[in-house]
């Protein structure tokens, strides 16, 4: 599958400060593409260069085909991707339908064309209820539906999304990513996120994390969690003292939160053995896989030695 993005050594200075620190990585055309940090890691300023919004200071980026800065390659790169920023540009006097036809007819195209892409926005987004409404009056996750319609009038082949479910309830998450994922697989399109919600990035092809404007840590949900997240037995004894007591016999570590017993796992296979020797003492147990939440605070705290492990200071994790 080739590359729709190729980044290569990016950076962005501000003055002295330099906040994208010479950062490479890809993404394949048609997958899901996660991009994770806490707050001014650089998340947002590598989006905004990517979408032509913020010049770069170094480096080399091609986008779909097109070379990032090169001559009238920005306005070829604006017609391949489609953006919903974290904060919306619609006007809130306009209704639904006259925000998104008015974004339309920025791409020039033709009436016919427009009236297709609307429907297929509407048809994707659910737009029948709220088409009429002006956009001040709707709730923040019709809001949000609409700025997704806005950003996929034209059609692109690569959708840029900066946290683009926070605020919402989760039930509007559901709905956005459900859609989001119904078109990306009819379509093919290229989808590249950002987001705190570390179960949204669970559904991504592959993940990148930044942190101080490096890439610290890449690879598959699935891969990063089974190297670098633990799993967990968590236990209720029938009686805790004697629970208490008889895993400090067995030299088991643990923390407890009231009741449970909370025991890390090197392998879920560990769990085996504990259950049978402790099983006339244990009222209920359960198995907790590790989740990418354990990933990316693991990050945040650096206690992934493996950050410093090759000169880039970032690790790929492959299945």
């Amino acid at each position: 599958m080739p590359n729709i993005i190729d980044v290569t050594d990016l950076r962005k200075n501000y003055g002295n400060f330099e906040a994208v620190k010479g950062i490479s990585f890809c993404v394949k055309r048609g997958s899901v593409f996660a991009f994770l940090g806490a707050n001014g890691a650089g998340k947002s300023t590598t989006i905004e260069i990517l979408s032509t919004l913020l010049k770069k200071s170094a480096g080399h980026v091609v986008i779909n085909g097109y070379e990032l800065g090169k001559g009238k390659h920005n306005d070829a790169i604006r017609r391949s991707i489609g953006i919903v920023f974290q904060e919306s540009i619609l006007d809130d006097p306009l209704t639904v339908k006259e925000n998104i036809m008015l974004r339309g007819r920025l791409y020039r195209l033709s009436k016919d064309t427009l009236e297709d892409n609307y429907a297929f926005v509407k048809k994707y987004l659910q737009l029948d209820d709220i088409e009429q409404k002006r956009y001040r009056s709707l709730s923040g996750g019709q809001r949000r539906r609409t700025d997704i319609a806005r950003a996929l009038i034209h059609r692109p082949q690569l959708l840029f999304l900066d946290e683009p479910t926070t605020g919402l309830d989760p039930e509007t998450r559901q709905f956005v990513w459900e859609t989001l994922n119904v078109m990306q697989r009819d379509t093919n399109m290229t989808i590249f996120f950002s987001t705190h919600y570390m179960e949204e990035a669970e559904q991504a092809d592959y993940i990148v994390m930044i942190k101080g404007g490096e890439i610290a840590l890449e690879g598959t949900p699935n891969a990063l969690r089974t190297q670098f997240a633990k799993d967990r037995l968590e236990i209720v004894f029938h009686d805790e003292k004697i629970g208490e007591a008889l895993l400090q016999q067995l030299h088991v570590s643990y923390r407890q939160k009231q009741e449970v017993f909370i025991l890390p796992l090197a392998s879920t296979k560990e769990a085996i053995e504990l259950l049978e020797t402790m099983k006339e003492d244990i009222a209920s147990f359960e198995v907790v896989k590790g989740t990418m939440d354990d990933v990316f605070i693991a990050v945040q705290k650096n206690e992934l030695d493996v950050l410093h492990q090759k000169s880039d200071k970032s690790v790929s994790v492959y299945e």
